[in-house]
């Protein structure tokens, strides 16, 4: 158990600088993750939202991924929002040809499933193991699950426009997802539960 744990947030593209407000805002150190050295000094990953195949590019050509697989595969816990969520998936439908995952949680993401830009809205989902009532999510270009393994549980889910029940929030060991947006809320309570599973597992 560590006490206050050090959260790295991958730094390469995206909504970098929400999640490191919202983890100081919970008074945890944060590493802007950037290089495999970076990956030495945390705990745990916040993946966070951005465009999953920008993301994959630049991990790779940054010399990530694979540091990123092996701590993943070694037990670091992580957690991944939208384009993140899609990060930590095993198998992803609309995606490129050459789009790489770091993988871990057993589910198969589909991308921008809720539509594009345009499409973008918010809803009230209720969220298993935080208090407090619904999370008043938004959801940008997001992916949806479309299936889970056995050892998946799933956290949330929700009725999109003119879509029936779809899984937005999944929990499998120390790797969370969603696939909406907590850092853009100002509500820290997925953080908050995303830094209690640190605690537990570093």
């Amino acid at each position: 158990m560590t006490a206050v744990p050090t959260i790295g947030v991958l730094a390469l593209q995206g909504d970098v600088a929400e999640h490191v407000a919202v983890l100081r805002s919970l008074d945890v150190p944060v590493v802007r993750v950037l290089s495999p050295e970076h990956l030495d000094a945390v705990d745990g990953m916040v993946l966070p939202g951005g465009e999953s195949t920008t993301m994959s590019k630049l991990a790779l050509r940054y010399g990530l991924m694979e540091p990123l697989r092996e701590r993943v595969a070694a037990g670091m816990p992580a957690y991944g929002t939208c384009a993140g969520m899609i990060m930590l998936a095993d198998e992803i439908l609309g995606g490129t040809d050459d789009q790489r995952t770091v993988g871990g949680i057993d589910m198969t993401v589909r991308r921008n499933a809720f539509g594009r830009q345009r499409e973008s809205f918010e809803a009230r989902v209720p969220i298993d193991r935080i208090g407090g009532g619904p999370f008043e999510a938004v959801f940008i270009r997001a992916p949806w699950v479309e299936r889970v393994g056995s050892g998946v549980i799933v956290l949330g889910e929700v009725k999109g426009p003119g879509e029936a029940g779809r899984i937005v929030a999944v929990l499998q060991g120390g790797l969370m997802a969603t696939s909406f947006h907590p850092e853009l809320t100002g509500d820290a309570r997925i953080h908050r539960l995303f830094v209690d599973i640190v605690k537990g597992h570093a």
